[in-house]
C-alpha cells in the first residue's frame, strides 16, 4: 500500500457555512485527498478539517486550504474564543499506518516553504518539525495571537519565521505548520459560567502549570450557552489518558459543587484512546481488547486482506459515481504487480534457481514494488479526480468560473487513468524481462500479466471517454496519442507471451 498521512488543518472560520464549504472543497478537489471529518464551532469561530492523502498530494491539499483560507478570511474582523494567529492557523501532518514520522517532517518543510514563497504568509515550524526547541510547543509559537504578533514579527529577532516574509500578513496572519503524533482533542463543558474558576482550573491541570504530563488546557467562555469550557489536548494519551484527565477535573470541581455538563471530542480520535477509557472507567480485570472486542476478533479471523477486498468490491457495486472503472483499473494493475512480486519471491527461494539470475530478479522485484505503490495511489486519486469534476459541475451555471473549473477537473480526470495505463504498460514490459520463474508459479506469473493487460485497457477506456469532453483538442489529441502508444506496447508484450 502507498504511504498516507493524516492532515488536520485548523482554520479561523466556524460560522459562515459558505466559507467553510469553499475551504473544504478546495482540499477535496486535490487528487488523492479523502475528507474524513469537518468539525466547526461557532463559539470558537474555528473549523477543524481532517483528511488523509498520499504523500504525493498531501502538501497540495494543505496548500489548497491555506490559499482559500487566506482568500476568504480577514482576521481583522475575526472574533472567537479560540486562540489563533492565522486564517489557516495550524497545519499538522500526522503519520498513519506505516508512514515514518520523518516523512511528515519533510512534508511540513515543503508546505511551509511554499506558503511563504507563494502566499507571502510567515510560517513557523512546530512540534516534531520545529527547528528550535522553543517552537515545539504550539502555544508558545502562537503567543500573542494575530493582534500581538503584528508588533512582534519584524521588530523582535526572536520571532523571525522559518519561511516567508519577516512581517505578518495584513489579513491572513501567520501559520504554524508541523508534524506530530496522534492527539486527543476534547472539550469539557462545566455547568457554571464562572470564568475565573475555569482559568484557575485550566492552569492547575495543564503541564505548564505543574499539572498532568502531556496535557494542554485553556478556559473558554461559550457565549451561546453562558457556560465555561475547558478546551484540552492530550498530546500523548498513553501517558495521560482521557480518564485520568477527567478524574483530575472532577476532583477539582467537586468541592465547589460544579459538575461536568458534557464533553466534546473534536475531530477524529483513535480507537485505542476510547478503548482505554472504557477499560479504565469500568476497572475491568485482565481485559485484552485484541481478543475480547468482537469487531477486532472478526477482522483477524476474516483476514485484513479479505475485509479490504470485500469493502472495495461492495464500493464498486453501489450506484455512486466513485469508485468506478478508473479505480478498478488501478487496483487491477496493483494486483498484477503484487502477483508478479509473489511469483518472483517464491522463485528466489528455489534451490534450483541459477545464482547468476538472482540479482536481476531481485531488481525486478523492487521495480514492481515501486510500480505497485504508484498504482495503489491511482486507486484513490482516480476517484478523487472524478469527485472534483462533479464538484465543479455543481458550480452555478451563471458563474464565469464554472467552465474553467470543469475543464480543469476533466483534464485531471483523464490524466490519472493515463498514468495508470502508463504504469501498467511499464510493468508488463518489466515482467517480460524475468528469467528464472519456477514452474509451479508459472500460472501466477501469467495471471499477473493478464491483470496488467486488463488494467491498461480499462484505464485507456477512461482516457477515451474523458478526452471527448476536453475542449482543448491539442491537449486531448496528446492524451489519446499517448494512451494508444501504451496499448500498442502492451499488444507487443502480449504477442510475445
Amino acid at each position: 500500500m502507498g504511504k498516507f498521512v493524516e492532515c488536520v488543518p485548523n482554520f479561523s472560520e466556524g460560522r459562515d457555512r459558505a466559507k467553510i464549504d469553499a475551504i473544504v472543497a478546495a482540499a477535496a478537489a486535490v487528487g488523492g485527498v479523502m475528507v474524513l471529518d469537518v468539525e466547526k464551532d461557532a463559539d470558537h469561530n474555528r473549523t477543524v478539517l481532517t483528511f488523509i492523502a498520499p504523500l504525493e498530494t498531501a502538501v497540495e491539499g494543505m496548500f489548497a486550504v491555506a490559499r482559500k483560507a487566506a482568500e476568504l478570511i480577514d482576521l481583522n474582523y475575526h472574533k472567537g474564543e479560540h486562540p489563533r494567529m492565522g486564517a489557516l492557523d495550524v497545519a499538522p501532518f500526522i503519520p498513519i499506518m506505516d508512514t515514518p514520522v520523518q516523512d511528515c517532517v519533510k512534508l511540513a518543510e515543503t508546505l511551509g516553504e511554499r506558503i511563504g514563497r507563494e502566499l507571502n504568509i510567515p510560517v513557523y515550524l512546530y512540534d516534531l518539525a520545529a527547528r528550535r526547541d522553543d517552537r515545539r510547543d504550539l502555544a508558545r509559537v502562537r503567543k500573542g495571537q494575530f493582534e500581538g504578533l503584528k508588533g512582534e514579527i519584524g521588530p523582535n529577532p526572536d520571532r523571525v519565521p522559518d519561511f516567508g516574509p519577516n512581517k505578518i500578513h495584513p489579513t491572513a496572519g501567520a501559520i504554524a505548520v508541523g508534524a506530530r503524533r496522534q492527539i486527543v482533542n476534547f472539550n469539557v463543558n462545566l455547568d457554571t459560567a464562572d470564568m475565573e474558576f475555569a482559568k484557575v482550573l485550566a492552569k492547575k491541570i495543564r503541564t505548564s502549570g505543574g499539572g498532568l504530563p502531556n496535557l494542554r488546557a485553556k478556559e473558554i467562555f461559550l457565549e451561546s450557552k453562558n457556560q465555561a469550557q475547558l478546551s484540552t489536548v492530550l498530546t500523548d494519551h498513553k501517558t495521560t489518558s482521557i480518564k485520568r484527565a477527567m478524574d483530575e477535573i472532577e476532583k477539582e470541581i467537586k468541592p465547589r459543587n460544579i459538575r461536568v455538563a458534557n464533553t466534546e471530542l473534536i475531530g477524529l480520535t483513535t480507537q485505542e484512546a476510547l478503548t482505554n477509557y472504557a477499560i479504565e472507567a469500568l476497572n475491568v480485570k485482565d481485559f485484552n481488547p485484541e481478543t475480547q472486542v468482537l469487531e477486532t476478533k472478526l477482522l483477524k479471523l476474516l483476514g485484513a486482506w479479505q475485509t479490504g477486498a470485500n469493502f472495495f468490491v461492495d464500493a464498486l457495486s453501489n450506484t455512486g459515481p466513485t469508485p468506478g472503472g478508473g479505480s478498478a483499473a488501478a487496483i487491477s494493475g496493483a494486483m498484477g504487480c503484487a502477483l508478479g512480486q509473489m511469483a518472483i519471491g517464491i522463485s528466489l527461494r528455489s534451490k534450483k534457481l541459477d545464482e547468476a539470475k538472482k540479482p536481476a530478479l531481485k531488481a525486478l522485484n523492487e521495480k514492481l514494488g515501486i510500480l505497485k505503490s504508484a498504482m495503489q495511489n491511482c486507486v484513490s486519486e482516480d476517484a478523487s479526480s472524478y469527485d472534483a469534476f462533479m464538484a465543479a459541475a455543481k458550480t452555478p451555471k451563471d458563474d464565469p468560473a464554472r467552465k474553467p473549473k470543469m475543464q480543469g477537473a476533466l483534464r485531471y480526470a483523464a490524466e490519472v487513468p493515463l498514468r495508470t495505463a502508463s504504469l501498467a504498460a511499464g510493468a508488463m514490459e518489466e515482467l517480460e524481462r524475468a528469467d528464472g520463474i519456477t514452474a509451479h508459479v508459472a500460472s501466477d506469473y501469467k495471471s499477473a500479466k493478464y491483470l496488467l493487460e486488463a488494467a491498461m485497457k480499462c484505464a485507456a477506456e477512461n482516457v477515451f471517454i474523458n478526452a471527448e469532453g476536453i475542449e482543448d483538442k491539442v491537449f486531448a489529441a496528446r492524451l489519446l496519442g499517448e494512451v494508444k502508444t501504451y496499448l500498442k506496447a502492451g499488444e507487443r508484450v502480449e504477442g510475445r507471451g
